[in-house]
């Protein structure tokens, strides 16, 4: 999901290297410290229903990216959500989530990710067999929840394509 009409015409085309962040926390220390790079395109997954759990807002690594004067040069790609006042080259709700072994869990530091938001697409250098091989190996971050509630929740909430709902176990 992108809000075109917020992204700057020199945006709407855009290929870079990932700069991979398991956390929305994570990725703000990046773009604080300076590790966030003109042309780069800043993914921050783990933070879908599954993985965050429940969707956080990623208002403040998009703050911090257009705080550090980025807001024209670099793109945004994630599992979690934006709110109306997100502006930029702001992907959100990327789904299957990583937390659900969706392809942003297959992504690593350098990879070159293109998008095209005219032709609604968003296409990363890699072949379906190596994000598959990537897959395989993939460890997911874990232990982030100390609620037993929010785990059950995450154990059992489907991606946001299918609606971020409770999955019903069969009986």
């Amino acid at each position: 999901m992108v809000k075109i009409a917020a992204v700057a015409p020199a945006m709407l085309k855009h290929t870079g290297p990932a700069r991979i962040y398991n956390s929305q926390e994570e990725a703000c220390a990046g773009i604080l410290n300076g590790q966030v790079k003109e042309g780069d395109v800043v993914v921050i997954r783990y933070e879908g229903p599954r993985g965050g759990p429940g969707m956080q807002e990623m208002l403040a690594p998009t703050a911090n990216i257009m705080g550090m004067g980025l807001g024209e040069k670099v793109a945004l790609i994630t599992d979690g959500r934006f709110s109306g006042g997100t502006r930029g080259a702001c992907i959100g709700h990327v789904s299957p989530e990583a937390a659900a072994d969706g392809p942003i869990a297959a992504l690593l530091d350098g990879d070159m990710i293109h998008l095209d938001l005219q032709e609604r697409r968003l296409d990363v250098q890699l072949t379906p067999e190596q994000i598959t091989e990537r897959l395989s190996q993939v460890t997911h971050v874990k232990g982030r929840v100390k609620s037993s509630w929010l785990r059950r929740y995450a154990s059992m909430v489907t991606s946001a394509h299918t609606g971020a709902v409770l999955a019903v176990p069969e009986i």
